[in-house]
């Protein structure tokens, strides 16, 4: 079991925002997960991988096939309290789920430096 989360890196966001739009996502799909990939997520140690990619419409459409695939996700769109527009798609979150289903998806992806 593992967890992706996709990063719009087009925004370049400040690391502080980054962190939490990162954590908003991971809890987010933890959450839509069933609770049996949830407790063998949380006995595998949590693995997660931060990714990027390159525009919003590269987010929505990781999004789509997400959805498609039926595996647990959730598309960010931040507050606009601070940096970005409310409503801007800042991250996707991906899993917990089977690293070959994620990877299908994610796979091509580069880490976020």
């Amino acid at each position: 079991m593992k967890q992706v989360i996709v990063v719009n890196a087009a925004l370049g966001l400040p690391p502080g925002k980054l962190a939490a739009q990162v954590a908003h996502a991971a809890v987010g799909a933890l959450l839509r997960a069933g609770r049996e990939a949830q407790i063998a997520w949380f006995e595998a140690g949590m693995p997660k991988i931060v990714v990027q990619c390159g525009s919003d419409e590269e987010l929505q459409a990781l999004a789509s096939k997400a959805e498609a695939a039926s595996l647990p996700a959730l598309l960010v769109r931040d507050a606009g309290r601070t940096v970005v527009a409310a409503g801007t798609a800042t991250c996707l979150g991906i899993g917990p789920a089977a690293p070959a289903d994620i990877d299908r998806i994610t796979g091509a992806l580069s880490l976020v430096p």
